[in-house]
């Protein structure tokens, strides 16, 4: 196996004809191994003397959590809509409602929150994300 810095790149003389001048000679052992630990989350980086090496990823920025915080929020909202859709055609129809004013109330100040998050000062810190009802999993499955 040979490895390459500047295509960031994995040849085998039994299949590549051509192979980039800065190839360095690698065993299959380590290509494997770099290949695992790609699958684990780390990403595959080239020392100086051009000899590729596993190590952990660069931490997200705030701009890319806050990317996926968003979309984590607006999946929630999603998912809740149904929820309150049901809520409300039962309150319109008479019927007796499947969550009852409090659960509703906690709903409702649930999607808030969530609506909130991008504003709040722990936003986008994962652990900080609004916490849901601990019944709502149960109405949304």
């Amino acid at each position: 196996m040979f490895a390459s810095k500047s295509t960031r790149g994995f040849y085998d003389s039994a299949i590549h004809d051509s192979m980039p001048s800065d190839v360095v000679q690698i065993s299959s052992t380590l290509h494997a191994e770099l290949l695992l630990a790609e699958s684990g989350g780390k990403i595959i980086e080239w020392n100086d003397d051009g000899y590729p090496i596993a190590v952990d990823p660069p931490p997200a920025s705030r701009e890319e959590l806050a990317v996926v915080e968003r979309i984590w929020r607006d999946q929630q909202l999603s998912e809740t809509d149904g929820v309150v859709a049901r809520h409300r055609d039962e309150q319109e129809s008479g019927m007796e409602t499947s969550l009852g004013s409090t659960k509703y109330s906690e709903l409702q100040a649930y999607r808030q929150a969530l609506r909130n998050w991008p504003e709040v000062s722990e936003f986008p810190l994962i652990e900080h994300r609004p916490a849901a009802p601990s019944w709502l999993e149960e109405q949304i499955h």
